[in-house]
């Protein structure tokens, strides 16, 4: 009897966990950076507010996905580990295949967003860097051009991981 080497599911869902906890961190530090910009900083407040809005929704966008993805990978990891040594065709066939289709699918809408949000905030930063009395937007700019492309980067890693694990997976139909 052959048995077949399912590491690679165990390193893609701890690395998908690790990644999620530095999301998290960023997230959080994120948050508390727009408390501080919004409730705190007095020089140039309207900067300061503007920037304070993307760090806070993007943050909490930020606590939310990677708290949630790492409070299920584990779990996600062995199930799907469980079940691939039980039928490791009918699981990747029927289950993990599709769920990855999914997901792949998801990273360009997840792409092209941050890249429009990211081409947003440039625009505005470059639009009213100049200009004093817009630096609510000036700060706004900065800051959404900043979440986005750590998203942007974030998720460029994820998707590559993501491609490798089911190209790993389809290996296995073979």
């Amino acid at each position: 009897m052959q048995t077949k080497d399912f590491t690679f599911i165990h390193k893609y869902f701890m690395a998908e966990k690790q990644e999620s906890l530095l999301f998290l961190i960023i997230g959080i530090a994120a948050v508390l950076l727009s408390v501080v910009f919004f409730f705190v900083m007095k020089t140039n407040p309207s900067f300061y507010k503007g920037a304070a809005i993307p760090l806070l929704l993007i943050g909490l966008m930020q606590v939310t996905v990677g708290y949630t993805v790492w409070a299920r990978s584990d779990k996600q990891r062995l199930d799907v580990a469980y079940k691939m040594g039980m039928d490791s065709i009918g699981c990747t066939k029927n289950e993990e295949l599709p769920r990855m289709k999914i997901v792949n699918g998801n990273f360009v809408i997840y792409r092209y967003t941050e890249i429009a949000l990211a081409i947003t905030g440039i625009v505005l930063l470059l639009a009213f860097r100049n200009n004093g009395g817009k630096a609510f937007w000036f700060g706004l700019g900065i800051t959404l051009a900043i979440q986005s492309l750590i998203m942007l980067g974030a998720d460029y890693f994820a998707e590559k991981r993501a491609h490798l694990y089911t190209a790993q997976l389809e290996s296995l139909l073979k």
